[in-house]
């Protein structure tokens, strides 16, 4: 990891755990997820607010003003007005994807919950994608949630990243590895 990016997590994991504590002390975490999923998809969607939270030219009142417009409007939580009002006081701004990262990451951890990517051929059924994450639910005993994603050069099969372990089902992996076996042959 780069500097400024180990820089950029660490300040976000601080600010996480701390709205993390404070969100578990207010009783549950309803509030919060909304908070996130709604900045998340807020970030995805708007160039402006990118560029309001990365950019050094606005100045630390009008980040701030900006930043209460977008809260009022988007009916967030006072736990979440509060931080980033105070992020904005700070200049710290630029972190709020990775705290939203940190945060989804704290709460799936408190729930038992982990994440596996999934990259298949072919768009999979939701009964497929049921049996799989029930699979995946018994061998971890946590609940799986699946970030599904299609890659059609894989011809066929499953690319699984759980944590730190994956595995590889695909057609396209089994064709170069029978390449470089043929190529150390011959």
């Amino acid at each position: 990891m780069s500097e400024p990016a180990s820089i950029s997590a660490a300040i976000a994991g601080r600010y996480a755990s701390a709205v993390f504590e404070l969100s578990q002390e207010a009783g549950g975490f309803a509030a919060l997820e909304s908070d996130i999923a709604a900045l998340a998809a807020a970030l995805a969607t708007s160039a402006d607010l990118r560029d309001l939270i990365s950019s050094p030219l606005y100045a630390r009142e009008a980040q701030a003003n900006a930043m209460a417009a977008v809260v009022a409007q988007m009916g967030l939580s006072p736990l979440m007005a509060n931080t980033l009002a105070l992020m904005a006081g700070k200049r710290r701004l630029f972190v709020l994807p990775q705290l939203l990262s940190a945060l989804n990451a704290l709460i799936a951890e408190a729930k038992g919950e982990v994440t596996a990517d999934v990259t298949a051929a072919e768009v999979l059924s939701p009964a497929q994608a049921d049996k799989l994450a029930a699979a995946l639910s018994a061998k971890t005993g946590k609940i799986v949630k699946l970030n599904l994603s299609v890659d059609e050069s894989l011809i066929g099969g499953l690319i699984v990243k759980l944590g730190s372990k994956m595995i590889d089902t695909s057609v396209a992996s089994k064709l170069a590895s029978l390449q470089t076996a043929m190529k150390e042959v011959g």
